[in-house]
This record gives C-alpha cells, sequence and structure tokens, in this order.
C-alpha cells in the first residue's frame, strides 16, 4: 500500500484510512536510546581539587623590641700586694691584729658564709687587719675525698679554698689583700688579711 497513491494507480479507500490510523493509536512511539560515548572519546576525569591547607591566622606586625641594654658592671677593684715589711710588722706584733676567725671543723659551705660575714662586720667595725685560721690539714688532708663523701669536715680543703674565696669579686670591696700568716700565728694553716676602709670611716 502506497500513503501517496504513487505505483499502484490507486488512491486509499476511507476504511484502509480509519485501519491505518486505529493501528497507529496502538503502537507506542519506541523510544531513543542514548547514545553511549566511547572509551576514547569520553572526556577526562576532572582533576583533583588539590587539598587547601588551613591558614595561620594572621598576626598583627609588630615593631621587634629593642634589646635590653646590660646594665653597668661594677669595676672589679683589684686585689693589692701585702708585702714583706707589713708581715713583719703584724708577726711581731707591732701592727695589731684585730679579729680572728677559726674555721677548724666547719663545712665548706658553712666556713664561706662565716668567713663573709665576719669580714664584712669587722670592716664596719673599722677593723685594718684580721687572722682567718684554715688549718694546715695534715693527715685530714689525705683524706679529703673520704671525708667529703661522708660529710665530715675537709680542713686540707678549707686551707685551699680560702684564699679562693678571699679573691672573690664579691669581697673585693672588704679585702684589700692577703698572705700566709707566719709561724707565731700558724703559718701555713692561718691568713693574714688587710681590710679596706669601709665607707663609714672617715
Amino acid at each position: 500500500m502506497s500513503r501517496g497513491g504513487r505505483g499502484t494507480g490507486r488512491g486509499v479507500t476511507p476504511e484502509e484510512a480509519d485501519l491505518w490510523a486505529e493501528l497507529t493509536r496502538t503502537v507506542e512511539k519506541a523510544k531513543a536510546k542514548p547514545r553511549v560515548t566511547s572509551h576514547e572519546q569520553a572526556p577526562p576525569p576532572p582533576a583533583p581539587k588539590p587539598r587547601s591547607e588551613p591558614k595561620a591566622p594572621a598576626h598583627k606586625s609588630k615593631s621587634p623590641l629593642p634589646p635590653p641594654s646590660p646594665k653597668p658592671s661594677r669595676p672589679t677593684v683589684p686585689l693589692a700586694e701585702f708585702d714583706r715589711r707589713a708581715v713583719r710588722q703584724v708577726a711581731s706584733g707591732r701592727t695589731t691584729i684585730d679579729a680572728r676567725l677559726d674555721l677548724h671543723g666547719q663545712r665548706l659551705r658553712e666556713a664561706r658564709g662565716n668567713l663573709h660575714a665576719f669580714l664584712v662586720a669587722c670592716q664596719a667595725r673599722g677593723a685594718r687587719t684580721v687572722l682567718v685560721i684554715t688549718g694546715k690539714g695534715g693527715a685530714a688532708g689525705e683524706r679529703d675525698n673520704l671525708a667529703g663523701a661522708l660529710g665530715e669536715p675537709q680542713r686540707g680543703v678549707l686551707r685551699r679554698s680560702v684564699p679562693q674565696w678571699l679573691s672573690d669579686p664579691e669581697l673585693r670591696t672588704v679585702v684589700l689583700s692577703f698572705t700566709t700568716a707566719s709561724l707565731r700565728h700558724g703559718g701555713e694553716g692561718a691568713l693574714y688579711v688587710q681590710l679596706r676602709k669601709g665607707s663609714r670611716e672617715s
């Protein structure tokens, strides 16, 4: 059957037209399938977005503080020399020993504190020459390590330590000079110490 009437030479009868119309109403239109894109033509997957790192909180810019100015250091007063003539005068008794301090039997920390307090107090009283007795040590000096481990007095160590304490900068305003005493006053187990004039002295 030709819809246009071409080829057969006859037209479509009304019955045939009604039959065709009834047939086309009962047939559902075929849905067009979506076109499948080939693998080669498929668009590349989207690139992963770069992971954004948390931003550090913005700090207000502050001008750097200038470094603190160093405190002016107190000038260290050098020790004077205790000359031989002065030693002879003290040994012979012509120069009076104003005070004595015996450190026998004292531990290092106790002895150092007592020495410092003694010298400061003597200077405040106007004393000029004092005697500090450390002890020679003798056999005790050979047992210093054992005595220190047992917490016992170390007389040999005192003999070596007291000159170092007298040379400390903290005592430079008090101590003028020092030297080993004569045999009359203990020899190597004692020291003559000359004190500076105190600030209150005229």
